[in-house]
Order: structure tokens, then C-alpha cells, then sequence
């Protein structure tokens, strides 16, 4: 497995590397874009990405002017983020790699074994193990 997983992030890394994109990056821009206005703490709790981590990391794509960051409204401590249309564009864009880098790593199984692999994956994460 961590054969496997090496050969998925190097893929991945040459994918997308060009944007200036890691997975832990592209991760956080993915939940910010299907959650908008989501705390900066919900979504390092739902990455398992540690509070002093998360600030560097969300600091690095403001910065890049990715992610847009607001004091929350309800909860003067905490902070909103948002995709900005340059985060919603390098999202569009990493999504469609993605989908080729996954279609090329997984072009010998068929569409049932692909779903079957997600699920028996799915099912390894889930029992945190």
C-alpha cells in the first residue's frame, strides 16, 4: 500500500505540480469550495491538519490569493474562507488533471473493480486504519 500510495502522489504531484498545488492544498481548496464560508478550524479538524499547520497553509493560499479569509460573523475568533474566482479556476482546472491522473492509474481495472477498489478503500479509512 504505501507502494501504491508513493506512485498515486508522485501522479498526482506531476498532475497538478505546474499550479503550485500539494494534496494537502488542493484538499483544503476542495473543502472551502464545496463549503463556503466554512471555519478555518472545521476544515483542519475534517483534513487532520493540526491548528498551527492549518494557519501557515491557509496563510500560503491567501497569499496567492486562493482563498479569501474574514473574521467569522458569529464567532469574532475564528475565521470564514472562501474560494476567490483564482481559487475557483485553479480548482476547475486541478479537478480535471486529477480526473486524468486517476483515469490513467486505473485504466486496467474495469468500471466495477474501480468502484469496488473505492469501496474497499473507503471502508479501510473509515476504520481508521
Amino acid at each position: 500500500m504505501r507502494r501504491l500510495s508513493t506512485l498515486f502522489a508522485t501522479d498526482f504531484a506531476s498532475a497538478v505540480g505546474d499550479l503550485g498545488l500539494r494534496q494537502v492544498l488542493f484538499g483544503i481548496l476542495s473543502i472551502v469550495g464545496g463549503n463556503p464560508g466554512i471555519n478555518q478550524g472545521e476544515v483542519g479538524k475534517a483534513l487532520g491538519i493540526q491548528r498551527a499547520n492549518m494557519v501557515s497553509l491557509v496563510n500560503e493560499l491567501v497569499d496567492r490569493e486562493l482563498l479569501d479569509r474574514r473574521v467569522a460573523a458569529e464567532d469574532r475568533r475564528a475565521f470564514e474562507l472562501r474560494l476567490t474566482a483564482a481559487g475557483e479556476r485553479c480548482v476547475d482546472e486541478a479537478i480535471g488533471r486529477i480526473r486524468q491522473h486517476e483515469d490513467k492509474l486505473l485504466s486496467d481495472l474495469s468500471p466495477p473493480e474501480r468502484a469496488k477498489l473505492i469501496q474497499l478503500l473507503s471502508r479501510i479509512g473509515a476504520s481508521g486504519g
